[in-house]
């Protein structure tokens, strides 16, 4: 006797883990901290052309209270460095960050005193996403990057 069951074809099953991490991986509410330069490369990903809303990440949110994604854009001075902490700290679990741009990972060209090397220095990373300034479908790309990371992670209920 066979130990299968037969389901119908409408039927699936799935770990609620997958499913979650499914549903959180396209249901990404972000909020740009957008200190430099990049901050355009950031506007023209969210317009019509590179269509973000695809990927569950269109619309930016205006307190971090509602978002569960920051994208720090461009350079951290030490003046913003508790702000950003500040704004990282006010968004609930789970939360990501992503790091856009060299000046956001790593103090860019500015090795100056007023400068903060990279915003892993403030809050922890998940994605980077490099470049002077990213290309749009490096933001994409860096996106697609976290949404699978989300996906493949234990999900926290």
């Amino acid at each position: 006797m066979s130990a299968e069951l037969e389901l119908p074809d409408n039927v699936i099953l799935t770990r609620m883990d997958q499913f979650v991490g499914w549903a959180r991986s396209y249901s990404l509410w972000q909020y740009p901290f957008v200190t430099a330069c990049c901050g355009m490369e950031f506007m023209s990903v969210s317009s019509s052309h590179y269509d973000t809303d695809r990927f569950g990440a269109a619309f930016p949110r205006f307190t971090p209270r509602q978002s569960d994604m920051l994208m720090v854009t461009g350079t951290i001075t030490h003046k913003q460095a508790p702000i950003l902490r500040r704004v990282w700290e006010q968004m609930c679990d789970p939360k990501y960050v992503i790091a856009v741009g060299a000046c956001a990972i790593s103090g860019g060209f500015y090795r100056n005193y007023a400068t903060v090397q990279g915003c892993d220095r403030v809050i922890p990373v998940d994605v980077y996403i490099p470049g002077c300034p990213p290309r749009p479908e490096m933001i994409i790309d860096g996106i697609m990057k976290l949404q699978e990371k989300i996906r493949n992670q234990k999900q926290v209920y």
